[in-house]
């Protein structure tokens, strides 16, 4: 018999499966508890209409997930906290705090199930966490965990390189323009 499984049924097959058991079985055991329907007319239009609607809210899901991916993209979080002695925090970030972030930030909601953070950071550094957007699609964001002192003298470091970079741009010698480059091959070919 031909039957519709309304949920998973070990050995026999998954929620949404048409499968064809014995006989007994549906009528005996499958029926009776609402675990299947049979396979005929309408109950099957209905379940192709179900995995039809089912399939495309699943697409337009993971559309939605890639987009919000894009988002997060090498994105990178600055949580400021107050530390105790040896960099320790006096409080924990959780993944609940990281979703909070995300949210406020870029503008993306991420359940706080889907971020991979084993333990609660409890130390200042950079972290790398992993967000599952969609079953297919999923993200590392970074999160440096610092205090406002050493947030300033991270700025103040990335200002002096920016500054010596300058610097030594302005001594390199200019580079050639184009044409003068051809010119000068084109002379020593002819000179060949």
């Amino acid at each position: 018999m031909k039957v519709i499984l309304q949920r998973d049924i070990p050995k026999v097959g998954k929620g949404g499966d048409v499968v064809i058991v014995a006989d007994g079985y549906a009528r005996n055991y499958l029926f009776p508890r609402k675990f299947a329907v049979s396979a005929t007319g309408g109950a099957l239009k209905e379940h192709t209409a179900r995995a039809e609607r089912e399939k495309s809210k699943g697409a337009s899901l993971l559309h939605g997930a890639q987009l919000d991916a894009a988002k997060l993209e090498d994105a990178s979080l600055i949580i400021m906290s107050k530390t105790g002695s040896a960099g320790k925090l006096y409080g924990a970030i959780t993944a609940q705090d990281l979703a909070d972030m995300i949210a406020k930030e870029k503008g993306v909601t991420v359940d706080k199930r889907r971020i991979g953070l084993a333990d609660p950071i409890k130390s200042l550094g950079e972290y790398k966490v992993s967000v599952r957007l969609h079953t297919d699609v999923s993200v590392n964001v970074s999160v440096l965990v610092t205090t406002e002192e050493d947030l300033a003298k991270r700025k103040a470091a990335e200002v002096v390189a920016a500054a010596k970079a300058a610097e030594e741009a302005a001594k390199a010698p200019a580079p050639t323009p184009v044409a003068e480059v051809e010119e000068e091959v084109a002379a020593e070919e002819d000179a060949e």
